[in-house]
């Protein structure tokens, strides 16, 4: 009996292969951040190790990412940190919404919350230091500053949710 079992979860392994989800390579930069706000050296470097993997069009994926059921779960952190905010899309957003963006990223940093301690697990490269955090949150208030410069007050406020 516990051969049968152990075959059959085999054939599943085997057949759940063949499923994969799209890869996050779009390689598409007409509407990234960088062709609005200055994005430093320093700043572009903590980015690439610590964020784009799941905030952005261009996702370096590990060899791991080629086996299933490992892929749809990175595919669905993948997709859940664009949805929280995309770099890569960010100038195809409201100003309020970059503001607030910004400002949540700042909040993030300070509670420690990116990147995810799963995704430290193997990035251990990724790990903010204090200087890192220094360095995104100051870049962080430097675009919403640029926005409060150029945007009326009353543009960058967020609009209240309706309530159901």
């Amino acid at each position: 009996m516990l051969k049968k079992i152990i075959i059959g979860l085999l054939i599943v392994f085997v057949i759940i292969q063949f499923f994969r989800p799209a890869r996050n390579n779009s390689g598409d930069t007409s509407m990234d951040m960088r062709k609005k706000y200055t994005v430093s050296s320093d700043v572009d470097q903590i980015l690439e190790r610590a964020c784009n993997d799941c905030h952005s069009n261009n996702t370096r994926y590990p060899w791991y990412a080629q086996v299933q059921p490992v892929s749809w779960w990175l595919a669905s952190h993948i997709k859940d940190g664009k949805r929280h905010l995309n770099f890569s899309n960010f100038l195809a957003n409201r100003v309020a919404f970059q503001k607030h963006r910004m400002e949540d990223c700042i909040e993030q940093i300070d509670k420690g919350e990116m990147p995810l301690d799963s995704y430290l697990w193997i990035h251990k490269d990724a790990k903010l230091s204090d200087a890192d955090k220094a360095t995104l949150k100051g870049w962080c208030q430097g675009v919403i500053d640029s926005l409060k410069a150029q945007y009326p007050a009353d543009s960058l406020v967020m609009p209240k949710r309706k309530r159901a």
